[in-house]
């Protein structure tokens, strides 16, 4: 009960987090992203927007959502890696690049050590279907 609770505080944190990302977005593509000359920035922001949104919907039952989750965790893994890679051939930007790859590894870590067991997504699975109703 109480790993739930912290694994939907968890959710709706991250996924505001991600949610937030909606104002850059737009500011972004009204300014013109070519004149910043950040073409992926817009690309990823629309990314982690809609995993936010998933991730928030994923709080009413996360038991059925894990996959949702699992992905939140393991991109989070995997965007944390390439930003410690970047890190090392961008010495001006170290320091920012550590420090969201370290902030993408603590929100991986959590969901991942507060994720829903396999047991518990096959239990609610087999609690859901129409069959297991009669």
């Amino acid at each position: 009960m109480i790993r739930e609770r912290a694994l939907k505080v968890v959710l709706v944190l991250v996924g505001l987090l991600f949610s937030a990302g909606i104002y850059p977005l737009v500011t972004s593509v009204r300014e013109g992203w070519q004149a910043n000359k950040e073409d992926a920035l817009p690309m990823m922001l629309s990314l982690y927007i809609t995993l936010g949104v998933f991730l928030l919907l994923a709080v009413r039952n996360p038991t059925a959502n894990r996959s949702v989750i699992a992905f939140a965790a393991w991109s989070s893994f995997a965007h944390a890696a390439v930003m410690a890679v970047m890190a090392v051939h961008l010495p001006n930007e170290r320091g920012g690049l550590l420090g969201a790859g370290a902030l993408f590894s603590v929100i991986g870590a959590a969901l991942i050590v507060l994720a829903p067991s396999k047991g518990a997504a096959a239990e609610a699975a087999i609690q859901s279907s129409p069959a297991h109703h009669f």
